[in-house]
């Protein structure tokens, strides 16, 4: 008899408040390895927060967060994405004066295993690390096709590049789950698309787990394997694309419930 593949992420029960105001009540839902799930919710409905309990920059006041199997109350940051959880960010988080690839090596940064002496000295493991550090980083600009403007200034690059060299940073480490906010937020029409394939890609051949915040609907029924919807907190949906289309609370909470009804 063949046992289960557990989910590549539980969340439990989380909650979470900032002052006595409720950012996330009692959450509960599972991520399946290698399936891209969708967060989508009217502003303010915690998505975000939920994205910073995951890779450890907020503590849940309950709950708990399984993740492979390993049960966490928090993870630190650092440990996070030694454990394999990679962050992109909603606003391009990038250095705006430093060239692309140097932007993607700082993806590798916190996996570094120097010594204060031997990186103030360049000490030969240091220049090995260095030289091994660029090496991956030239690998995933080739993946994303962005080898041409790895020397370039990132802040010289139009934003649709920009947030290419923002995933790329994020998946340099090769980390086995990605949280993406809002990885296509400012963009138009063409650049949504082109990013959506982008992000596909990276789960359809790295099998990638991903879990993404993102507004544009259509973009998430057509990308998505599983959406959680959050509403003020709350867990008002959870599940496949197709079934969250026409879930009347789902209308309610993005149209107001006027709208949802002459919708539904």
């Amino acid at each position: 008899m063949t046992t289960p593949t557990p989910p590549a992420l539980e969340v439990k029960n989380v909650s979470l408040s900032f002052k006595g105001v409720k950012a996330i009540a009692d959450l509960s839902f599972q991520v399946e390895a290698r399936e891209i799930c969708a967060l989508i919710g009217p502003n303010g409905a915690g998505k975000s927060s939920l994205l910073n309990i995951l890779n450890g920059v907020y503590v849940p006041d309950s709950g708990e967060i399984i993740f492979e199997g390993e049960h966490f109350r928090r993870m630190e940051p650092l440990e996070a994405a030694r454990r394999g959880i990679g962050r992109g960010f909603q606003n391009n988080a990038l250095f705006s004066g430093m060239s692309v690839v140097d932007n993607v090596i700082t993806g590798l940064s916190r996996h570094s295993r120097l010594t204060l002496v031997e990186e103030m000295f360049r000490l030969p493991r240091a220049r090995h690390e260095e030289r091994r550090f660029r090496e991956r980083a030239h690998e995933v600009l080739h993946l994303f096709g962005l080898d041409r403007h790895a020397a370039t200034i990132v802040g010289t690059l139009p934003y649709g590049v920009q947030k290419k060299v923002e995933l790329a940073r994020a998946i340099v480490a090769e980390p086995r789950m990605v949280l993406l906010d809002e990885p296509l937020a400012g963009m138009n029409a063409a650049e949504k698309q082109e990013i959506a394939a982008v992000i596909a890609r990276l789960n359809r051949e790295l099998h990638l787990t991903i879990v993404l915040i993102e507004h544009d609907i259509g973009i998430v029924l057509e990308l998505a394997h599983h959406v959680v919807v959050l509403d003020y907190g709350r867990k008002l949906a959870d599940g496949p694309p197709e079934t969250i289309r026409d879930n009347p609370d789902v209308i309610a909470a993005y149209l107001g419930t006027e709208r949802a009804e002459i919708a539904a």
